[in-house]
């Protein structure tokens, strides 16, 4: 490890000389290398110290899991991993012989991953968060876990969401997951677990999926950076389904580097899912050359105004954004969406959502063991039967399992209601969005996740609720990137969303990226600091 962080004089006089000449050729090294932190390290620096024997995978594993081990059951308890898994210090080891042999299989070999649960994994539970499926262990990976393990990537855990993607950020099974900024706090749902643990430097990444904003909105109040992509540039097979129309997985992490990394790892057409056939012409394995720092320099930007004046804090964090990018060379361009469209919106949105969820939850449950529900009807009845808390801490989800009554009488997939919305509204809604990108030649539409402050867990604010924007990225299947924007007053994070059109993923990156290198707006939440052993050493 020596000789190859040194040159060869050097490891000779160190290895050779007196003590005092010793300890100044070890200065001489300590000035050659620099330090960063492991919450601010890159998949990119991560494979540096690699690279320069600085680090190594089982390290890297052992940092993540002391961290796990001090935040998320101790300290702030932010509840946020439901299993470890146990094989990640062997795998990590197999992992670091195998690139010594033969170098690393991709940008990602040996970088430890968090995984929302309902991804499933063939060598721990996927739950969906519900005690209903406590403990079913799939027979395979979800595609994008393989291609996740396929390019060397090491799960470290599952994490915590809303059961069933849905509802609040609480679940029968894990119960409440909180907010590393401040544990009085909600992560958002329903990829909040994932959120939390990226965001309190659990893991390099993580997975999560989003349906209606559950990507976006964890990613906004952590303090992070995530991609809701365009639907069907990655697989959802083996992804426990909310509404197919909708779903789609994607990568949060505390960079836009480490999203553009994992990011073209995971496309690439599934036979399986035939909505990722349209990615064959438009999918790139490597985002990274879009990782330009003067993409906003002549770039227009739309601000949608239709998302702002609900909250003065979260306005002002909008307008310093949009002044960030003006300073950069991006012209911003004021627009609105047709009142027509947002008064519809919602409920074109569960007109979809609501019918799908039992017709496909029963045909994921086909797969699972006798012992386990098979239907919607059968989930309900299970449910009813849970009046009291478990032995090992599960409990009643009642805000989620109510749900499963409106699931249940929401109607068919064959009604005219359902085929009306999904045949037609749907393309209008995208060409509606695509005409507004077009008619004032805009390269994004950026908008706050959350146009007002979070409340408290257990705050109930009156009140007709604030616009959201979120789900205007499903109903069109476009994607939208979000990437820290700034704080409010208490010390929350607020974000700033980038919607562009369908496969702009590049230029999403590269837009996020500029405004990232120029704003350096994301910070360490205060109740997961740095542990004695996260520095990292990079050369210089």
């Amino acid at each position: 490890m020596l000789t190859r962080a040194l040159p060869l004089a050097a490891a000779w006089l160190l290895a050779s000389a007196p003590p005092v000449q010793a300890q100044r050729v070890q200065a001489q090294r300590a000035i050659a290398q620099r330090v960063i932190d492991l919450d601010a390290a890159t998949i990119p620096e991560i494979n540096a110290a690699f690279d320069a024997g600085t680090l190594s995978s089982v390290q890297l594993v052992n940092r993540y899991l002391a961290r796990i081990a001090a935040y998320d059951r101790q300290g702030p308890a932010i509840r946020a991993v439901l299993a470890l898994n146990p094989n990640a210090l062997e795998t990590a080891r197999l992992l670091d012989a195998e690139r010594k042999a033969k170098g690393r299989r991709s940008p990602l070999h040996g970088i430890p991953v968090v995984l929302k649960d309902n991804f499933d994994t063939r060598d721990l539970p996927t739950t969906g968060g519900s005690v209903l499926l406590k403990d079913y262990v799939p027979a395979r990976d979800a595609v994008l876990v393989q291609q996740l393990r396929d390019a060397g990537a090491i799960v470290l855990a599952k994490v915590n969401m809303s059961e069933f993607a849905s509802a609040g950020m609480y679940s029968s099974l894990g119960g409440q997951t909180r907010n590393p900024h401040d544990p009085a706090y909600a992560p958002g749902g329903s990829s909040g677990g994932t959120g939390a643990a990226v965001a309190a430097a659990f893991a390099q990444f993580g997975l999560g999926t989003d349906t209606g904003g559950s990507i976006r909105g964890p990613a906004s109040i952590n303090g992070i950076v995530s991609l809701k992509p365009t639907l069907g540039l990655l697989s959802r097979t083996g992804i426990i389904p909310l509404a197919l129309s909708f779903d789609t997985g994607g990568p949060m992490a505390r960079s836009v580097t480490d999203i553009a990394v994992a990011l073209g790892v995971l496309t690439g057409v599934d036979t399986t899912d035939q909505a990722t056939r349209a990615s064959a012409a438009h999918a790139v394995r490597d985002y990274t050359p879009y990782l330009r720092a003067d993409a906003l320099k002549g770039a227009r930007i739309g601000i949608a105004r239709d998302f702002t004046g609900a909250d003065a804090e979260v306005d002002w964090v909008v307008e310093a954004a949009l002044e960030a990018m003006r300073q950069a060379g991006a012209t911003i361009v004021e627009v609105r969406f047709p009142p027509w469209l947002l008064n519809a919106r919602d409920a074109w949105y569960n007109a979809v959502r609501f019918p799908e969820f039992p017709v496909q939850i029963a045909a994921y449950l086909t797969n699972t063991p006798a012992a386990y529900p098979k239907t919607l009807a059968q989930m309900l009845q299970r449910a009813r039967a849970i009046p009291s808390l478990g032995d090992d801490d599960t409990g009643p989800n009642a805000s989620r399992w109510s749900r499963f009554v409106t699931e249940a009488a929401s109607g068919s997939m064959d009604s005219y209601r359902y085929r009306s919305v999904r045949d037609h509204a749907l393309p209008m809604m995208r060409e509606v969005v695509q005409g507004m990108l077009d008619a004032d030649r805009l390269d994004a539409i950026v908008y706050p996740p959350a146009s007002d402050r979070a409340a408290p867990i257990g705050v109930t604010r009156g009140g007709a609720p604030a616009p959201d924007a979120s789900n205007i990225a499903n109903l069109t299947g476009f994607p939208d990137l979000t990437v820290p924007a700034g704080f409010s007053d208490n010390r929350l994070p607020i974000g700033l969303s980038f919607l562009g059109a369908a496969w702009s993923e590049p230029k999403l990156i590269a837009l996020a990226y500029s405004y990232e290198q120029a704003t350096a707006a994301r910070r360490r939440p205060r109740f997961t600091p740095a542990l004695a052993g996260d520095a990292i050493r990079l050369p210089r």
